[in-house]
């Protein structure tokens, strides 16, 4: 079986990148052929660069390297914006285009919310009415597909994954904080992630935590939420609790993500909006506990794993920080339950996930047709069927 995926792609920095090289990565290290069809920018084994985010003619180069990659399954990784103007409009042509080449379609849906712009939720309809399949990662998300479009193709919740990952054990003593108590902000700087909640908040929390370090690693794309970031790091300097703020810059690849989130005790996800993130499964894979605003998708997530707490407010939100900063016993029940949740959840585990779902596209035509695919790299006496 030949998977195309179409999405961004590392080096590029953007969620939906990373998902799909872990995703495809996956897929293939169980013996299917993978292809990403990506953005300019994307590099690797299999990764081509098909089209720039301002083209006019994205689905025609899209769907000419489907046909020339001759691919089984085509999955697109859904971010509005990635396929042209008017929010990404483009989408639907190519989606056309596979339908009129018989070939089937997955769609994962990376943004689901009931306040859709109202081309996003035109283009939303045309996804699911020209799939083969969609792909979401909550329950609710479905829950509202469900409930505001006509729904025609089935709707699968698939988690987001979570990798196996070890914890740097001396990550502390490398960023200075040894000893220090560590809460941390990360991901992406822009105004939906809410971080002046935390840093208004530090003078209390440090009342109460005397060794407590805010470690802020975070960064904007092209500049976006420019003023934004002025302001909050304007913010830092006027609370004058310096030595308690620790702030890094940069571009921060994934090793280097890897032992910020491995210095860190907690993760405070304040967003006020957003799906399940990116963010909390990198928190997840290093068993790290977090204190979270009330979205949707962080209560259920803390409800189903008990692997942190959500906060209504002020009070609450030093509360839960405090406790699992000072409670050893309890920060080490959270990382077991999120170990235990984790096994799950793991990036193997979602990637036979999506490859039962392939196959469950491969429709024979006729009673007794057998689907039939040779791998380019195989031992020549290995019978392959998919």
């Amino acid at each position: 079986m030949r998977i195309a995926y179409i999405s961004t792609y590392p080096p590029t920095e953007c969620g939906i990148a990373t998902y799909t090289q872990y995703l495809s990565n996956s897929i293939a290290g169980k013996g299917k052929e993978i292809r990403v069809l990506a953005q300019i920018g994307a590099a690797g084994t299999n990764v081509f660069e098909v089209y720039a985010p301002h083209d006019k003619d994205i689905a025609a180069k899209l769907f000419f390297h489907v046909e020339r990659h001759a691919v089984d399954i085509v999955h697109i990784e859904h971010e509005f914006g990635l396929f042209g103007d008017q929010r990404g409009v483009q989408i639907v042509e190519f989606l056309i285009r596979c339908n009129l080449a018989d070939t089937p379609v997955v769609v994962t849906l990376h943004t689901v919310f009931e306040d859709l712009k109202y081309e996003e939720k035109i283009i939303v309809q045309h996804i699911l009415s020209l799939s083969s399949v969609i792909i979401v990662h909550e329950s609710f998300q479905k829950d509202i597909l469900l409930a505001n479009y006509d729904c025609l193709k089935p709707i699968e919740v698939i988690p987001h994954g979570v990798r196996e990952v070890e914890k740097l054990e001396n990550a502390k003593e490398l960023l200075g904080l040894k000893g220090k108590q560590v809460l941390l902000l990360a991901g992406y700087m822009r105004s939906t992630k809410n971080f002046e909640k935390i840093i208004s908040l530090l003078p209390r929390l440090v009342e109460k935590n005397k060794d407590l370090v805010l470690l802020m690693a975070s960064r904007s794309r092209i500049n976006e939420h420019s003023a934004y970031k002025e302001e909050l790091y304007g913010s830092i300097e006027n609370i004058g609790l310096e030595k308690h703020v620790k702030i890094l810059y940069g571009k921060f690849p994934q090793f280097t993500l890897d032992t910020i989130l491995s210095a860190a005790d907690v993760m405070a996800l304040p967003y006020c909006k957003g799906a399940q993130s990116g963010v909390l499964a990198q928190a997840s894979a290093f068993l790290l506990p977090v204190v979270t605003s009330e979205l949707r998708s962080f209560k259920n997530w803390i409800k189903e794993v008990q692997g942190g707490f959500y906060a209504s407010n002020d009070d609450e939100y030093i509360s839960h920080i405090t406790n699992l900063l000072q409670d050893d016993d309890l920060r080490a029940e959270f990382q077991a339950n999120i170990e235990e949740n984790n096994r799950g959840k793991n990036w193997t585990v979602i990637a036979s996930k999506h490859i039962k779902l392939y196959d469950s596209l491969l429709v024979p035509p006729i009673k007794g047709a057998q689907f039939y695919y040779r791998p380019d790299q195989i031992d020549s006496n290995s019978k392959i069927t998919h």
